[in-house]
C-alpha cells in the first residue's frame, strides 16, 4: 500500500533528512509498516535511531544541526512523548536550531470506521484538547496533517519554516487514521519550491551608519554571542575587524565566533559580577547576533556610546522584555551583513594610522589576558581546579579535529577561556538554559561529523539531567563514541551563586546546607559503563589527571567506545 506514512517518509528523504530520532508508540503502526515496507523493497528512507528517552533524541537532533546545519526529524508518541521532550524544546527554540518534531495523535474514531481506529485503552487517555499547544510557544510553526493528499506539502512547509532565518524547531502531528490513509497514487511535488527564504541584508543607509560610526571611534568594539553558528560568518567577522582594528568581545557565547588565539579577541563574559573593561571603554558598539550582549545591572556600555544591532531577530520576538538601547537595529543575517561591510570597505578610504593604534591597543589587552589565564592553569597540590582540568583536556586534543560541547554552567567561562578553540564550528554550548543537552548533542555531533573527536564537558548537575543511561546506550548501539568529562562539584553550584548574588549578607550566606548537595556523590562514570560499556574512571588527584585524559581519548579514538571521566574538583 502507498499511504500517508509512505509519502511522509518520501518527503523527509526529498528534504535531505538523514536521521529519525524515534521514540515509537501506539500511534505509529502506519509509520512502522511504511518503514518496514521501504526496507523490504529497497526504497531509501532516513536512518532510524531509537531514542529511549525523547529529550535525548531531540538533543541529538540539536547537536546534529549545530554541526552540520541540516535539520533532522524527532519522532515522539502523542502528547506524552511531546511533554517528554522537556527542556530540549526550550533549547532548540532559544538556540534557533532547525528540526522537525512529529508526534502521532490518538485515533479520532472508536467503532472501527477507519483503519487505525481506537483499539487500546490509552487511546481515550491520550486524547487531549490541544496537543500542539503544549509546544506552540516554542515552535516556529505547528500544524496537523489531516490527509495524505497534501502531506508532502505540509512536511516541506514545516522544514521551510525551520530552515529560514531565524531558524528553529517546527511541529507536526497526525492521527492514526490519517497516517494509515491509503492513497490512489504517489504524491509528487517539486521540493525546489520549498527552499529556505533568502536571508536579510543591510540597507545602504545601515552600512554607511556603521562605517561612519567606526571611523569616528577610538575604541570600536564588536560584541557577539553566536555569529559563529554559521561557520562562514567567522571569516567575514575576522576580516572586518582586522581591517578596522575592532576588538571582539563574546557574551555568553554558544559558538566559536572568532579564533580564541586572535590578537583582537578580548575574551568572553557570562554572569561574572563586574564591569567589562573593553565594553566600558568602547565609544562605538556593534552588536552582531546576541540575545544578551551584556547584563545592564552590573555591566554595560558607557553612557552615550552609540550602539548598532545586527541580528536575524533584532526584536527578540519571543522575549517579553528585551532592549539594549540601540539607536539603530537591522534585521540581517550575520554572514551577509559582514560580507556587505567588507565589500563596502573596498571602496572606502581607511585611516591606516588609526587602525594600527586600535589594533595595538586591543592586541596588548589580548596578550595580557592570555598570560593571566596561563597562570591559572598550573597544578595545585592536592586540588583539581576547573582551569587545570580544562587545560589538561586541551593539551591532548587536536583543535582542528575536535568538536567541544560545553555545558559547564558555573564553569562556562573557564571552559571557553581555557579550551582556547580556534576553528569555526569547533565549539558549541546549547544556546538555551535548560540543562541536559550535551549528552544527546554529542551523539548528534558525532553522527554529523564522524571524522571528528567529540568532547563533552559538563557539570555534574547537567550530567544527571542528560539521562546518561539513555545517552550511553545510544552511543554504544549507534557507534558514536565521545569523551565526556564531568566537572564534579558534588552539587548545584549555580543556585548557590544566584542566592549569594541577591542576598550576599543573608541567611543563605551563613548556612552550611542549602539543600544543593549531591553527596554522597553518584558513580557518574559507572552509569555510562553499565549502560553502554563506556570506559569509566573517577579522578580525584591532580597527578592522575593527565594519564586519565590520555587513556580516555585513546579509548574513544582507537577502541571506538565512549569514555567518561568523573573529575572531582576542589571544594567550593
Amino acid at each position: 500500500m502507498y499511504t500517508t506514512s509512505t509519502a511522509f517518509l518520501e518527503a523527509l528523504t526529498e528534504a535531505g533528512i538523514s536521521h529519525i530520532f524515534a521514540n515509537f508508540g501506539s500511534d505509529h503502526p502506519a509509520l512502522l509498516e511504511a518503514i518496514a515496507e521501504a526496507r523490504a523493497s529497497g526504497r531509501p528512507i532516513p536512518t532510524v535511531m531509537t531514542a529511549p528517552n525523547e529529550m535525548v533524541g531531540m538533543c541529538a537532533a540539536h547537536g546534529f544541526a549545530q554541526v552540520s546545519g541540516k535539520p533532522q526529524l524527532v519522532l515522539v508518541h502523542v502528547e506524552c512523548g511531546t511533554q517528554s521532550l522537556a527542556g530540549a524544546v526550550h533549547n532548540a527554540a532559544r538556540a534557533r536550531v532547525p528540526m522537525l518534531v512529529f508526534a502521532g495523535a490518538s485515533p479520532f474514531t472508536q467503532d472501527g470506521e477507519l483503519t487505525g481506529s481506537r483499539n487500546e485503552f490509552i487511546h481515550w487517555l491520550q486524547d487531549v484538547h490541544d496537543q500542539r499547544g503544549i509546544v506552540r510557544g516554542y515552535m516556529k510553526y505547528d500544524a496537523e496533517i489531516r490527509t495524505g493528499r497534501n502531506v508532502k506539502q505540509m512536511v516541506h512547509r514545516a522544514l521551510q519554516f525551520a530552515t529560514s532565518a531565524p531558524k528553529g524547531p517546527t511541529y507536526l502531528m497526525g492521527a492514526r487514521e490519517v497516517m494509515e490513509e491509503e492513497l490512489a497514487a504517489s504524491v509528487t511535488i517539486d521540493p525546489k519550491q520549498w527552499k529556505p527564504v533568502d536571508p536579510g541584508a543591510l540597507t545602504a543607509k545601515a552600512i554607511a551608519r556603521i562605517l561612519d560610526g567606526i571611523d569616528k571611534a577610538e575604541r570600536p568594539l564588536l560584541v557577539t554571542s553566536f555569529a559563529g553558528r554559521n561557520p562562514n560568518a567567522v571569516g567575514e567577522l575576522v576580516r572586518f575587524c582586522e581591517r578596522l582594528g575592532i576588538g571582539v568581545q563574546e557574551s555568553a557565547p554558544s559558538a566559536l565566533n572568532i579564533p580564541h588565539d586572535h590578537p583582537l579577541y578580548l575574551g568572553n563574559q557570562w554572569n561574572e559580577p563586574h564591569q567589562n573593561k573593553a565594553l566600558a571603554e568602547a565609544d562605538f558598539v556593534l552588536v552582531v547576533d546576541s540575545d544578551v550582549p551584556w547584563i545592564p545591572t552590573i555591566n554595560r556600555p558607557a553612557e552615550g556610546a552609540p550602539i548598532v544591532h545586527i541580528d536575524v531577530d533584532p526584536l527578540k520576538e519571543a522575549m517579553p522584555l528585551w532592549y539594549i538601547g540601540a539607536e539603530e537595529s537591522v534585521r540581517a543575517d550575520a554572514e551577509t551583513a559582514l560580507a556587505q561591510l567588507n565589500a563596502a570597505l573596498d571602496a572606502r578610504a581607511i585611516d591606516a594610522k588609526k587602525v594600527a593604534a586600535r589594533t595595538a591597543h586591543y592586541s596588548a589587552q589580548s596578550k595580557a589576558r592570555r598570560a593571566a589565564l596561563a597562570e591559572k592553569e598550573t597544578r595545585s597540590e592536592g586540588l583539581i581546579t576547573p582551569e587545570f582540568l580544562t587545560a589538561t583536556v586541551r593539551k591532548h586534543i587536536d583543535p582542528e579535529e575536535t568538536i567541544v560541547l560545553s555545558e559547564g554552567i558555573t564553569n562556562y567561562t573557564v571552559i571557553a577561556n581555557h579550551m582556547r578553540m580556534t576553528a569555526p564550528g569547533s565549539y558549541f554550548a546549547s544556546g538555551g538554559s535548560s540543562l541536559g543537552w550535551s549528552g544527546g548533542a554529542a551523539i548528534g555531533s558525532k553522527l554529523a561529523a564522524p571524522e571528528k573527536t567529540v568532547v563533552a564537558l559538563t557539570g555534574d548537575g547537567s550530567y544527571m539531567f542528560s539521562i546518561p543511561s539513555t545517552v550511553h546506550w545510544m552511543a554504544a548501539k549507534y557507534e558514536t563514541p565521545f569523551l565526556q568529562v564531568v566537572y564534579n562539584n558534588r552539587g548545584w553550584k549555580a543556585p548557590r551563586f544566584s542566592a549569594l548574588a541577591v542576598h550576599p549578607e543573608g541567611y543563605a550566606s551563613k548556612a552550611n546546607d542549602l539543600d544543593l548537595s549531591f553527596e554522597p556523590s553518584p558513580a557518574y562514570a559507572d552509569i555510562a559503563a553499565a549502560a553502554g560499556g563506556a570506559f569509566a574512571r573517577k579522578v580525584d588527584r591532580p597527578e592522575d589527571l593527565d594519564a586519565a585524559v590520555k587513556e580516555a581519548l585513546h579509548v574513544v579514538q582507537t577502541e571506538k567506545r565512549c569514555a567518561v571521566l568523573d573529575v572531582w574538583l576542589s571544594p567550593v
